[in-house]
C-alpha cells in the first residue's frame, strides 16, 4: 500500500498548488481592477505592475495544471470511455499518463529548463522601462509547472493500476502497443517511406486516441512528440521552441480576460441571479403561447452576456425552466430544444470565450470582434423566438399559454427588478469594451467586481461561494491552456511536415477560390463539432486556416465570426453535442435522448440560416461599429 500512500502526498502537493492558483485568482481579479481604476480615473499607471499582473496570470494557469490533472479536469472526447468498464477506463488514464503525459513532460521540462537557465545567467529583465527584473523567474514557473505535471501523472498511474481489478488485461495491452513500438522503430531505424502522407496520419491518430477517451490537450502533445521521432525531416529539434512559443502565451495580455471573465461568470451562476431572472420572465411571458419558451431565450441571451458559460446556463435552465415548463405540458421536444440552444448563446454573444481565443488566434482585436458579434447573436435570438411563436401557433398542444391570476403590471415590475441588474453589469463590461475605454481583460475584472456585488444584492455572498467560483476558475483555466500548449506543439510539428503549405496549396491553388474555400472550411468545422470541442477546433484547425484567409484576400473580422457561429452549432449537433450531454444529465428521465434531438434539430437549422445570412450581408457585422 505503500504506492497509494506516495499518491496521497503527490495528491495532497496538487491540491496545495491549486488553492494557491484560486487565491492568485481572487489576487488578479483585484489587482487588475484597481490597476485599471488608477489608470483611467487618476492617470496613474505603473509597467511594473501591469506585468505583475500577467504574471499572476502565468502562475494561475501554470499551477492549476496538476491540480486540473488530479481532479480529472483535462475535458476527454467521453463518447464511448463513459461506457467503459471501471478497469478500462482505468487502463486508458493509465496509459495516456504513461504513454503521453509523462514522455512530453520530460522534453519539456528539459527544453524549459534550458530557456530559463539562460535567462538567468544573462540576468534577463523587462524590456519595457520600469519593468521587472529577475525575468528567469517566471520563466522558471514552467518548469516547475511541469515538474507538478509529472509527480501528478506518476500518481494518477498509481491510482489507476490500483483500481485495475483483472491485471492481466492492462499487460496485453501493453503487450500489443510494445508491439506496435517495435514495428515503428524498425521500420524507422530501415527508413521505410509512409505508405500514407505523415500529415493525414497525424490527423488519423489523433482521431483514434480523442475517440479511445484520451485527454485531448494530451492526445495533441503526444502526437507531435510522436511523429517528431519518427519523421525524419522534423525531428525533436522542432519542440525546443515550444517552451519559448508557450512563454509567449504566458505574455498575451489578452488572454488574460479567459480567467477573468470565468471567475465572473462562476460567481453570478452560484448568486442564483439565473433562477429569479426564469422564473420573472417566465410570468412576464407566459401568457402568450409558447411564451415560457421565449422566456427561455431571453434568459439565455442575458446569461450568455453575462457569464458566457455553456454548461452552466443549459444545467441551471435544465434543473429550473424544464420543470416549469413540462409541468404545464409543454412539448418535451420543444422545451429541451429552446433550453439547449438558448445556452449556447454564449459561444457568440460577447464576452464569449470562444471571441477572445479567435482574437488571439487570428491576431485580431477582440473589442472589434465583440461589436462584429452583437447583431449575429441579435439574429439569432430573433430566429428563435419566431420559430417558437410560428410553431406554438401552428401546433396548440405543444407550447399552451399559462394563466395567471396575479396582476400583470406587479409581474412587470418583478421582472424589470430581475433584469435591471444583469442589464446593467453587462452595459458596463461590455459597454467600456465598445467604447475603447477599457481592455477585455480590465472590463473582465470590473465584471468579476460587478458579479460580486449583484451576489451582495441577491444575498447569496460568501465565503463558500468564492471558494468554488475560484477553485472551478483555476480547473477551466488549467484545462484550456493545456490544450493551447498541446495544440501549439502539434501546430509545430504539423507546419515542419508541410501541413499549412499542403492546406494553402489546396485552397488558394486552381483547385478552388474564395467561396470554395469559404464553404469547404465551414464545412470542415461543422463536421469536426459533431466529435470534438470548439476549443480544439479554435487551437489546431484555426491556426491552419488563417494564411489562408490573408492569401484568399478575407475579411478576418468576418470569418472569425463565421466561424464562432459555427462553432456554436457544434454544441447543438446529435449524437455528440455537449449541450445536449448536459441537459441529459440535469434533466434525468425527465425527458428522452430522442425527444432531445427532435426538439434540437429545428435550432441547428436555424443557426445554418443565420450563418447563411451572415455570408450573404457580410456588412451586419459592422453595424456596431469596424
Amino acid at each position: 500500500m505503500k504506492h497509494i500512500q506516495f499518491s496521497y502526498y503527490l495528491d495532497t502537493l496538487s491540491k496545495y498548488m491549486g488553492y494557491l492558483s484560486a487565491i492568485l485568482v481572487v489576487s488578479l481579479s483585484l489587482l487588475v481592477a484597481y490597476d485599471a481604476s488608477m489608470r483611467y480615473l487618476f492617470s496613474a499607471g505603473s509597467i511594473a505592475l501591469q506585468e505583475v499582473e500577467w504574471h499572476l496570470f502565468d502562475m494561475v494557469f501554470l499551477l492549476g495544471l496538476s491540480y486540473a490533472l488530479k481532479h480529472d479536469k483535462h475535458v476527454r472526447v467521453d463518447i464511448f470511455f463513459e461506457r467503459y468498464t471501471p478497469d478500462v477506463k482505468a487502463i486508458v488514464q493509465l496509459l495516456s499518463m504513461l504513454l503521453l503525459v509523462l514522455p512530453f513532460s520530460l522534453l519539456f521540462l528539459s527544453d524549459a529548463f534550458s530557456m530559463a537557465l539562460q535567462s538567468y545567467l544573462q540576468q534577463e529583465v523587462s524590456s519595457d522601462p520600469g519593468g521587472l527584473t529577475h525575468r528567469w523567474l517566471i520563466k522558471g514557473m514552467l518548469v516547475f509547472a511541469f515538474l507538478l505535471l509529472l509527480l501528478q501523472a506518476l500518481a494518477e498511474i498509481l491510482k489507476a493500476y490500483h483500481h485495475i481489478k483483472k491485471p492481466m488485461l492492462l499487460w496485453r495491452t501493453l503487450g500489443g502497443i510494445l508491439l506496435f513500438g517495435i514495428f515503428v522503430y524498425v521500420a524507422w531505424y530501415n527508413r521505410v517511406a509512409f505508405l500514407i502522407d505523415p500529415v493525414f496520419l497525424m490527423f488519423l491518430m489523433t482521431l483514434v486516441l480523442l475517440m479511445v477517451g484520451f485527454q485531448v490537450a494530451f492526445v495533441f502533445a503526444g502526437v507531435a512528440l510522436f511523429f517528431a521521432l519518427i519523421a525524419d525531416e522534423v525531428g525533436l529539434g522542432v519542440l525546443e521552441m515550444l517552451p519559448y512559443r508557450t512563454y509567449g502565451i504566458m505574455g498575451n495580455v489578452t488572454l488574460m480576460a479567459i480567467p477573468l471573465f470565468i471567475f465572473m461568470g462562476l460567481i453570478l451562476e452560484k448568486s442564483k441571479m439565473a433562477e429569479g431572472l426564469l422564473i420573472s420572465m417566465g410570468k412576464l411571458f407566459g401568457q402568450v403561447r409558447g411564451g415560457l419558451a421565449i422566456s427561455v431565450v431571453l434568459v439565455g441571451a442575458i446569461l450568455a452576456a453575462s457569464t458566457g458559460i455553456v454548461g452552466a446556463s443549459v444545467v441551471m435552465m435544465s434543473l429550473i425552466a424544464l420543470p416549469l415548463m413540462l409541468k404545464h405540458n409543454y412539448s418535451p421536444a420543444l422545451a429541451s430544444g429552446s433550453i439547449v440552444a438558448s445556452g449556447t448563446l454564449g459561444q457568440l454573444i460577447p464576452p464569449s470565450i470562444v471571441l477572445i481565443i479567435l482574437g488571439d488566434q487570428m491576431h485580431l482585436s477582440v473589442g472589434d470582434l465583440f461589436r462584429a458579434a452583437v447583431v449575429p447573436g441579435l439574429l439569432l435570438i430573433t430566429l428563435y423566438i419566431i420559430y417558437i411563436l410560428i410553431f406554438s401557433y401552428f401546433n396548440k398542444e405543444v407550447a399552451p399559454a399559462i394563466v395567471s391570476k396575479e396582476p400583470y403590471g406587479d409581474i412587470v415590475k418583478e421582472a424589470l427588478k430581475a433584469i435591471a441588474p444583469p442589464l446593467l453589469l453587462i452595459a458596463v463590461v461590455l459597454g467600456s469594451i465598445f467604447m475603447g475605454i477599457a481592455s477585455p481583460s480590465e472590463s473582465a475584472a470590473i465584471g468579476v467586481l460587478g458579479a460580486g456585488l449583484l451576489a451582495l444584492y441577491n444575498r447569496t455572498f460568501s465565503y463558500e461561494l468564492i471558494r468554488y467560483a475560484s477553485i472551478e476558475t483555476v480547473k477551466l483555466t488549467a484545462m484550456i491552456f493545456m490544450i493551447l500548449i498541446g495544440a501549439t506543439a502539434f501546430s509545430l510539428v504539423f507546419g515542419e511536415l508541410g501541413g499549412g503549405d499542403m492546406a494553402l496549396a489546396f485552397f488558394a491553388g486552381e483547385q478552388g477560390d474564395v467561396w470554395t474555400f469559404i464553404l469547404l472550411s465551414m464545412l470542415v468545422i461543422f463536421l469536426l463539432g459533431f466529435f470534438i470541442d470548439f476549443i480544439e477546433i479554435a487551437f489546431v484547425v484555426v491556426p491552419i486556416l488563417v494564411p489562408i484567409v490573408a492569401t484568399l484576400g478575407i475579411d478576418p473580422i468576418w470569418f472569425a465570426i463565421l466561424i464562432a457561429m459555427n462553432l456554436q452549432a457544434s454544441f447543438l449537433t446529435p449524437p455528440f453535442g455537449f449541450a445536449l450531454f448536459y441537459l441529459k444529465g440535469a434533466a434525468g428521465d425527465r425527458v428522452t435522448t430522442s425527444a432531445i434531438y427532435k426538439g434540437v434539430i429545428p435550432f441547428i437549422l436555424l443557426q445554418l440560416l443565420a450563418l447563411g445570412i451572415i455570408v450573404m450581408f457580410p456588412e451586419l457585422i459592422y453595424i456596431f461599429g469596424s
